[in-house]
């Protein structure tokens, strides 16, 4: 027994000698070449897409409100604006926290549609988020009592919990 363990580590150490010792030298990392051409856009390069993300929100009007929900059967917030986005081929990250990370910052007065939109509402900073459909008004899965419904950004519970706004890019 102690022969054959012998036999095979004398001969993983000559396998491995030889690798060492070869001298190859390895091929570089492949470079990046041209962008393929089912490479994703900019989302608001195309000033349809925007359009097309409120409009497939706001045909989701009375989806039932369900905790870690991701499709019509039952939303929650960041559910919903990542399904929202993916109709529109867009990757949107599935948390709050994640989306509100991504994109370009976007002030109160100059959210326009499809526009992300994030409040404070069960703790500090953002953890809810809607879509914008105006200037004044998003579209939101609420809360375990409600269903997608369009609210108004003035509204006095939704205007004192604005935390900010971020343009998907």
């Amino acid at each position: 027994m102690a022969m054959r363990r012998l036999l095979v580590l004398l001969t993983l150490t000559v396998l491995t000698a030889g690798c060492a010792a070869s001298g190859a030298v390895p091929r570089p990392f492949p470079q990046p070449g041209p962008p393929s051409p089912d490479v994703q856009a900019p989302f608001t390069s195309d000033p349809q897409r925007p359009a097309a993300a409120v409009s497939t929100a706001l045909s989701l009007r009375g989806a039932p409100y369900r905790n870690g929900g991701g499709d019509p059967s039952g939303f929650d917030c960041s559910g919903f604006v990542s399904y929202v986005f993916a109709q529109q081929g867009l990757f949107v990250p599935r948390t709050v926290a994640e989306q509100f990370d991504s994109g370009a910052r976007v002030d109160l007065a100059a959210v326009a549609p499809g526009d992300l939109v994030f409040f404070s509402t069960v703790q500090p900073g953002a953890s809810h988020v809607g879509i914008a459909i105006s200037s004044d008004e998003f579209v939101h899965a609420p809360s375990s009592a409600g269903v997608v419904r369009v609210e108004s950004l003035a509204a006095p519970y939704w205007a004192s919990r604005f935390v900010g706004g971020r343009r998907l890019q």
